[in-house]
């Protein structure tokens, strides 16, 4: 009984009392030993080692464990049962293989997570700096790396279980083409996205027009481009539907060149009618001055002459667009009606010819098809 008691008192005072004293006392010596070493703050990865926050309290839970499990084992051959303890350790010492590589697993397995959260800083550290990097190779180069290392990882572990990796990779190849097979489109769409990653068309932010479909670009993935229409909705395109399309990107260049026809009557100087429409576009306030706004007689209408007006705004976006439109409208008209310029309506002129006698306002070679007509209409 006192050689238990004594036994007892022993194991409390070192579990208890030494063990979290020591771990306590050893993580602090260590931490001070590291930034007395990195005296000048120049080594990065020092600084994180010491902020990471120790597991104190894990380790002194498991050597707490390992104390009272000794002592148990003490206890019993104290007791007379020395034959139950031999049991107890010789079951314990063929217990360490599987335990000690159920451990590494599970460190692999802490490293790999731990492997990545580093990676990902260390990639926005390099990367905070490369303007021909955007956020969406960023991530898309962090999850391949994440991917090689868990199964780097994976593999590792398996390893250590003694499992036919060989087999497996032939397995996992079979399971490959049928996945491959079942998800042509899927597949398809991944492709292209890395090809959409490496060639950037587009990026977030910029105002596109893919497939019919026009918006901002509010996300890119892997498997599929987002828009945001000008509706307020939002369009998913798959990347190998983006791909095999004309993509226009309206803000690539940071400019946009808009058109506004206008029609004048026939009778109009049209040397007069450009500077007049020239003048009105360059005084909105909504169109860019350089390059220069331009106005160009394009076709003869049926009522009027075509004018194409041209101008650019910049930034390009929607808003800016429509603003532009709408001022250049209301400044052409506005000088037109100043300036007793006429924007002709749709106009048709007829004309009509007496049995046997000449047209009136026409040729006489274009009156045979009227004179039929006009023959059907009385008769009928």
């Amino acid at each position: 009984m006192a050689v238990s008691v004594g036994v007892l008192l022993l194991a409390f005072a070192f579990g208890f009392v030494l063990a979290p004293t020591v771990v306590r006392r050893s993580a602090g010596v260590v931490r001070r030993a590291l930034r007395e070493r990195d005296v000048e703050g120049k080594l990065k990865a020092v600084d994180e080692l010491v902020d990471v926050p120790f597991p104190a309290h894990a380790v002194i839970r498991t050597l707490q464990l390992l104390v009272f499990g000794g002592t148990a084992l003490i206890l019993l051959v104290v007791w007379g049962y020395a034959w139950l303890s031999s049991t107890a350790v010789s079951v314990l010492v063929a217990a360490i293989p599987t335990f000690v590589r159920l451990l590494v697993t599970v460190g692999l397995l802490l490293g790999a997570v731990a492997g990545t959260r580093y990676l990902e800083q260390r990639l926005d550290s390099w990367l905070a700096d490369a303007n021909y990097v955007t956020a969406h190779q960023e991530g898309v180069v962090f999850r391949i790396l994440q991917l090689c290392l868990f199964i780097a990882a994976g593999l590792a572990a398996l390893s250590l279980w003694n499992v036919d990796l060989g087999g497996l990779l032939v397995g996992a190849g079979f399971l490959g083409i049928v996945i491959g097979l079942a998800a042509r489109q899927t597949l398809g769409s991944l492709i292209a996205g890395f090809v959409l990653m490496f060639s950037q068309p587009f990026e977030i932010g910029d105002w596109v027009h893919i497939d019919g479909h026009d918006g901002i670009v509010v996300d890119i993935t892997v498997i599929n481009t987002r828009l945001r229409s000008f509706d307020g909705e939002t369009v998913v395109l798959p990347n190998d539907r983006v791909s095999s399309h004309t993509v226009i990107n309206r803000t690539k260049r940071n400019r946009l060149r808009l058109r506004q026809e206008v029609g004048v009557d026939y009778e109009t100087d049209l040397e007069r009618a450009e500077s007049i429409a020239l003048e009105a576009i360059e005084a909105v306030e909504h169109v860019a001055p350089a390059p220069k706004p331009e106005v160009v007689p394009t076709a003869f209408g049926d009522s009027a002459v075509t004018l194409e007006c041209r101008f650019w705004i910049k930034p390009p976006n929607v808003r800016a667009k429509w603003q532009a439109k709408r001022a250049v409208i209301h400044a052409i008209k506005t000088a037109y009606d100043r300036e007793g310029i006429v924007i002709p309506y749709p106009q048709r002129q007829l004309s009509r010819r007496s049995a046997g006698g000449p047209a009136r306002g026409r040729d006489e070679s274009d009156g045979d098809r009227t004179d039929e007509a006009l023959a059907f209409s009385e008769d009928g």
